[in-house]
């Protein structure tokens, strides 16, 4: 049994926008020396990042927090008596009792604890033992890609995809990708189940296998993009590829999949490898003769994701040198693209 702690209840407010290492450290302070504590999520509507998303990451890092959404759109002014009302007013609406400690970094944090009849705890003044913010974050991902906690991480990390039909040399491009990029690359998990499944590559297959690994397929990318080096990750095919799958051995459409698919967040690229190259047939493969057929239902679907989702997508072809060089051009546009979050208020 631990000692009792100083407060009985303390307050933690920020955007979180996005969470990362200098939040974590105020929260565990709070968390350290309150019996509970209420972490206030302030929103404003000009910001990119959901409010949904940033609550989730504070309360799946920490779980022994109360967690809320405040939705706050009053100008930031701390030296304007009428604007601290407003924002006073938002914060004490979400409060589930009375505060008697205010943890912040900044200096605001005073005023706020005195209009709370609280003290005020100053961590990490200056933040100097732990030198990031979000304005730096927002400027560069990349660069503070330290102090992002893994869903973090996992929310920035931008997911090219490499997809195509049988034998047109995905996973050598994927591979090669990788390996250009020094990331993380994310295997097809429906070949590894086709190898190991009940009844071998040729026997029937069932609606229920795709489900599984469009479980799995998207468990592999989510685990993957949580502990990448940069924000970067190149997929063997995803989830929507599945579906193409499906309608091929079932031959009708999966309810279950299609939904799975359009669940997960959009890829930053789809790159189609050609069907121009040799047939290899590797003991799995249904043969060159439905190749041209599945290639050309690749770019009907890849096409629609654009015009739906915004995806932008391009068929690679030639030999392995020019395939590459196609796709880290195309990948480079990507990632110079940045991730266009909007400046909060304040």
């Amino acid at each position: 049994m631990t000692g009792p702690r100083r407060f009985r209840h303390g307050l933690v407010i920020g955007k979180f926008y996005p969470l990362h290492a200098g939040h974590q450290a105020l929260v565990r302070a709070a968390t350290s020396s309150c019996d509970r504590v209420t972490v206030e999520v302030m929103v404003h509507g000009v910001e990119s990042i959901p409010a949904a998303v940033r609550v989730g990451w504070v309360q799946g890092e920490h779980p022994d927090a109360r967690v809320v959404a405040a939705f706050d759109d009053a100008e930031v002014d701390f030296d304007s008596p009428a604007l601290w009302d407003l924002h006073m007013a938002v914060i004490t609406s979400h409060l589930d009792g009375p505060v008697d400690a205010v943890f912040t970094s900044d200096a605001y944090g005073a005023e706020m604890a005195r209009r709370l009849g609280a003290v005020w705890v100053q961590v990490d003044p200056g933040r100097a033992s732990t030198p990031i913010s979000g304005t730096a974050i927002r400027d560069d991902p990349a660069g503070s890609w330290w102090a992002l906690p893994t869903p973090v991480r996992r929310w920035f990390t931008k997911r090219v995809v490499v997809l195509g039909a049988e034998s047109t040399g995905s996973t050598t491009l994927t591979r090669a990708l990788g390996q250009h990029y020094g990331t993380e690359v994310v295997p097809e998990y429906g070949r590894q189940w086709t190898e190991h499944r009940p009844g071998g590559p040729r026997s029937a297959w069932h609606s229920v296998e795709f489900d599984l690994v469009a479980l799995q397929q998207a468990a592999a990318e989510d685990r993957a993009a949580g502990r990448v080096r940069r924000p970067l990750l190149v997929c063997d095919t995803d989830v929507l590829t599945t579906t193409l799958w499906h309608e091929r051995y079932i031959g009708r459409p999966s309810p279950s999949v299609v939904a799975a698919a359009a669940a997960r967040p959009a890829p930053a690229l789809y790159l189609l490898t050609g069907d121009e190259i040799p047939f290899v047939q590797d003991g799995m493969r249904d043969g060159q003769h439905l190749r041209t057929e599945m290639q050309q239902r690749f770019r009907e679907v890849l096409g629609q994701v654009q015009a739906d989702r915004g995806v932008p997508w391009l068929e690679v072809r030639g030999t392995p040198a020019e395939r590459l060089a196609a796709g880290v051009a195309a990948v480079d546009d990507v990632v110079a693209a940045g991730w266009h979050l909007a400046a909060p208020l304040g």
